[in-house]
C-alpha cells in the first residue's frame, strides 16, 4: 500500500502532464498541440500568441519561457519598427532602439541594429552637414571619406558609401572651383578693366560645363562690345568721325551703341558745318553763312548758335565796314560805320570813321580853300586839317 504523499505524488496532475511512478512525467497531448501551434505561429512571425501558464511543473515553465521569447520577439519588432518610422520618415536621426531588459544574444542584436542605423544615418549626416555649408556659401566643407566606429576606431568608407562621399565632394570641388573662375572673371572685367578674360574650370560636364560657356560668351561679347565702343570714341578723340559702333548688342548695350553712334553723327554733322561757314566766310569770303545741323539739342545746339553767332555778327560788321568804305570810294564822305563791335573790329570800326572823318574835313578845308583863291579872289587862305599826318 502506498504511503498518502506517494498517493499524492502519483495523482499530482502538472500543467498539462502527470509524473509517473518511476519519475517520468506524463505530458498531455492537447498541451503540446496547443504549444506546438504556438510555435508554428511564432515561426510564421506571429509573435502575438501567448501560451496559458497555470499549475505547476515542465509545460507550465515551458509555457511562460515561450511567452517571454515571445515578448521580447514583439519588443525587438516593435522597437525596429518605431526607429524605422522615426529615423526613416520622420527624420531624427539620432533615434536608436532601447535595449531595455535584453541580455546576451539579444542585446548583441539591438547593439547591431543601432550600429546598423548608425553606419546608415552616419554619411546621411555627413552629406546634410555639407550641403547645408554649400547652401550658405561654404565651399570649403568635404565629406569625410573615414567613418568612425562605437569603439572610436576609423575605417575608410567602401562601397556605395564611398561613392556617395566622392560624388558629394566632387561636386563641391566644381562648384567651387566654378566660382573661383567667375570670381576671377568678373573681377578682371568689372574691377580691374581687365577685358578678354574666360573662366577655365576643367573636367566640366553638362550643366556645369554650360554655365562655364555662358560665363565665357558673355564675358567674350562685353569685351567685343565694350572694345568696339572705346575704339570709336578713341578715334573720336583724335579727331576720326567716320567711324561708327558696328558690334551686334542688344538691350542697354544697344541703347549706348545707339547714343554713342548718334554722337558721331551730330559731331560729324556740327564740324563738317562748321568747316563749311569757315571755308565760305574765311576764304571764299561769302558772308551771311550759317551752320545748319538737324536734331542738336543741349551743347551741341549752344556751340552752333555760337558759330552762328560769330558767323552773323562778323558778316554784320564787315558789310558795315564795307558799306563806308565803298561810299568813301564813291565820294560820299557822310557814311559811318555803326555796327555793334568790340575789341579789334571795333578798333578797325574807329579807325575808319576816323579816316572818313579826317577825309571829309580835308575835303571841306581843299574845297574852302579853292573857292577862296580861284572864286574870291582871296589869296593867302590855307587848309586847315586838325590831327591829318602823313601823306
Amino acid at each position: 500500500m502506498e504511503s498518502g504523499a506517494a498517493a499524492r505524488g502519483t495523482n499530482t496532475r502538472a500543467k498539462g502532464g502527470r509524473s509517473r511512478s518511476n519519475g517520468t512525467t506524463e505530458v498531455d497531448t492537447a498541451a503540446l498541440n496547443r504549444l506546438l501551434t504556438a510555435m508554428t505561429a511564432m515561426r510564421d512571425g506571429n509573435f502575438r500568441k501567448r501560451l496559458t501558464v497555470s499549475g505547476e511543473g515542465v509545460m507550465s515553465e515551458i509555457a511562460a519561457v515561450f511567452n517571454e521569447v515571445a515578448d521580447r520577439n514583439l519588443q525587438l519588432t516593435g522597437e525596429l519598427t518605431r526607429v524605422r518610422r522615426v529615423v526613416g520618415r520622420e527624420g531624427k536621426l539620432t533615434e536608436r532602439l532601447e535595449t531595455g531588459a535584453c541580455e546576451g544574444q539579444w542585446a548583441a542584436a539591438i547593439d547591431a541594429s543601432n550600429a546598423l542605423v548608425d553606419d546608415l544615418v552616419r554619411p546621411v549626416s555627413e552629406v546634410g552637414r555639407v550641403l547645408s555649408a554649400v547652401a550658405e556659401g561654404d565651399l570649403e566643407q568635404r565629406m569625410d571619406l573615414r567613418a568612425q566606429g562605437a569603439d572610436g576606431s576609423a575605417h575608410p568608407l567602401r562601397g556605395e558609401f564611398l561613392k556617395v562621399g566622392r560624388t558629394v565632394n566632387g561636386l563641391v570641388d566644381q562648384l567651387s572651383a566654378f566660382t573661383d573662375e567667375v570670381t576671377r572673371v568678373a573681377s578682371e572685367v568689372g574691377t580691374e578693366g581687365k577685358l578678354g578674360g574666360q573662366a577655365r574650370v576643367r573636367g566640366m560636364s553638362g550643366s556645369w560645363k554650360d554655365l562655364t560657356e555662358s560665363v565665357n560668351t558673355m564675358a567674350s561679347r562685353l569685351t567685343a562690345q565694350v572694345r568696339d565702343i572705346a575704339l570709336v570714341t578713341t578715334a573720336v578723340a583724335k579727331g576720326d568721325l567716320s567711324r561708327k559702333v558696328t558690334v551686334h548688342v542688344s538691350g542697354e548695350m544697344l541703347e549706348l551703341k545707339n547714343t554713342v553712334n548718334t554722337m558721331v553723327d551730330q559731331l560729324s554733322s556740327f564740324a563738317s558745318e562748321v568747316t563749311r561757314v569757315a571755308r565760305e566766310v574765311g576764304t571764299e569770303g561769302e558772308l551771311g553763312g550759317q551752320a545748319k545741323v538737324p536734331g542738336v539739342a543741349g551743347v551741341w545746339k549752344d556751340l552752333t548758335d555760337s558759330v552762328n553767332l560769330m558767323a552773323g555778327n562778323l558778316t554784320a560788321q564787315v558789310r558795315g565796314i564795307a558799306q563806308v568804305t565803298t561810299a568813301v570810294a564813291n565820294g560820299d564822305l557822310s557814311q559811318k560805320v555803326t555796327v555793334s563791335a568790340r575789341g579789334e573790329v571795333a578798333q578797325l570800326a574807329e579807325t575808319i570813321n576816323t579816316m572818313t572823318e579826317t577825309l571829309r574835313t580835308f575835303a571841306d578845308e581843299v574845297t574852302r580853300v579853292a573857292s577862296e583863291v580861284g572864286a574870291e579872289g582871296l589869296l593867302g587862305g590855307q587848309a586847315q586839317v586838325p590831327g591829318a599826318a602823313g601823306t
